[in-house]
């Protein structure tokens, strides 16, 4: 079967979400799959809730646009109330559980996955690098690409000014991805 995945990533602004986003579909890009990235700005930005749509593919992608996610990165209460009703019967929910009650989570329809993103990121010495943490543990779960290869496409993504962040920004998808059993 040809590698297929398509994600929702949603957060409030201000979470990464774009950033995580567009690494992925980096990433799948350099890993040889066919990518979409829709990055969705708007009132967003200014605190609701902010996300983007990413589908990778070994085959041609259609559409870019997915109303039924087969996969879902959930950064905030808000994202999962919206997002959460729309992914696919046994479909993989990735959810920070630092700012999630997980008991909002539908257990029983869907694979979740509480990964405390802010928490580990905080002891990494950076909250804001709680992105990372989720893409990280959703790369290792779903095995879509390899996680070298989001590492490898930091320096493509992130911009000049920050590459010095590299290092710290590998260390939380690592640590997201050992949260993974």
């Amino acid at each position: 079967m040809a590698r297929h995945l398509d994600a929702i990533i949603a957060g409030f602004g201000g979470q990464g979400v774009m950033l995580i986003g567009n690494l992925l579909a980096y990433a799948g890009m350099k890993d040889g799959l066919n990518v979409t990235y829709i990055p969705v700005y708007g009132p967003e930005m200014r605190g609701g809730t902010a996300n983007c749509t990413v589908v990778l593919s070994e085959e041609e992608i259609g559409s870019p646009i997915i109303h039924r996610p087969s996969s879902l990165i959930i950064m905030n209460r808000p994202s999962l109330d919206k997002f959460q009703p729309r992914l696919q019967d046994g479909g993989l929910n990735i959810i920070n559980s630092s700012l999630i009650d997980m008991e909002l989570a539908d257990k029983d329809r869907v694979d979740c996955h509480a990964i405390p993103c802010n928490d580990v990121a905080d002891k990494l010495g950076n909250t804001r690098m709680a992105n990372m943490v989720a893409l990280g543990a959703y790369v290792q779960a779903t095995g879509i690409i390899p996680l070298q290869a989001v590492i490898d496409s930091l320096p493509n993504v992130i911009s000049a000014h920050y590459h010095k962040l590299i290092p710290a920004n590998t260390q939380a998808l690592q640590a997201g991805a050992e949260l993974i059993g």
